[in-house]
C-alpha cells in the first residue's frame, strides 16, 4: 500500500488518471473543510491557515478548500521536508506568472500534481535516473499548450524538481525509520 504524494489516502498503485479520479471524488459535492484538508494531509489545522496568511494558498471562500487550493497544499506538503519554503515558494511564483491574472499562469495548481502523479506511474522511470526522470516529465507534458514561451520547457524543469525533492524527503524518512528500528 503507498499514498499518493503529499497526502495520507493510501492507493493500493499510483496510475495514470488516479489522482484526478481522487480529486473527481473528493470535489464531487464542491469544496472541502479545513478538518477533511487536515485528515487528508496529515496537517494539523493551524499550519494551512498560517499557509493561508502567508499567502502560499489563496483563502478558502465559505470555509471551503477548492480542488486548485488543495493540490497547492498538497504540492507544498510533499515539498517541505526537502526544499526551504522560500524555495517552493519561488516554484509556486513561477507557476503563478509575472502577474496576478489567471491567463499568465504556466499551469493550475491541480493540473501540476495531476501531471506529477501521471509521472510517478510510468513504468519506464528510473528511480534517480536523470534520463528517465526527464523523459517521463517530457511524456506527461507532451499535451501541454504553452501560454507563454517556454513554457513547456519551465514545466519540466518544475516536474523534475519536484521529483528529486519528493524522493530526498521519502528517503529521508526511511532513513529515521532505519534508525528507529536500531534503537
Amino acid at each position: 500500500m503507498t499514498t499518493f504524494p503529499g497526502t495520507t489516502v493510501e492507493v493500493s498503485e499510483i496510475t495514470k488518471g488516479s489522482s484526478k479520479m481522487l480529486f473527481d471524488g473528493i470535489f464531487a459535492a464542491g469544496g472541502i473543510t479545513l478538518s477533511q484538508v487536515s485528515v487528508m494531509t496529515g496537517l494539523e489545522p493551524y499550519i494551512i491557515q498560517n499557509w493561508v496568511k502567508r499567502g502560499f494558498i489563496t483563502s478558502p471562500k465559505n470555509r471551503l478548500y477548492s480542488r486548485e487550493q488543495f493540490a497547492g497544499i498538497i504540492i507544498i506538503n510533499m515539498l517541505k521536508e526537502s526544499l526551504q519554503i522560500d524555495k517552493i515558494c519561488s516554484l509556486i511564483k513561477i507557476l503563478e506568472g509575472p502577474t496576478d491574472s489567471e491567463l499568465d499562469n504556466l499551469i493550475k495548481n491541480n493540473e501540476l500534481y495531476h501531471m506529477y502523479v501521471d509521472m510517478l506511474s510510468d513504468k519506464s522511470l528510473i528511480l534517480y535516473d536523470e534520463k528517465s526522470i526527464h523523459k517521463a516529465a517530457e511524456a506527461v507534458t507532451s499535451e501541454y499548450l504553452e501560454k507563454i514561451p517556454g513554457g513547456r520547457a519551465q514545466l519540466i524543469k518544475i516536474l523534475v524538481t519536484m521529483y528529486f525533492a519528493h524522493c530526498a524527503s521519502l528517503l529521508r524518512k526511511h532513513a529515521e525509520e532505519t534508525l528507529s528500528a536500531l534503537q
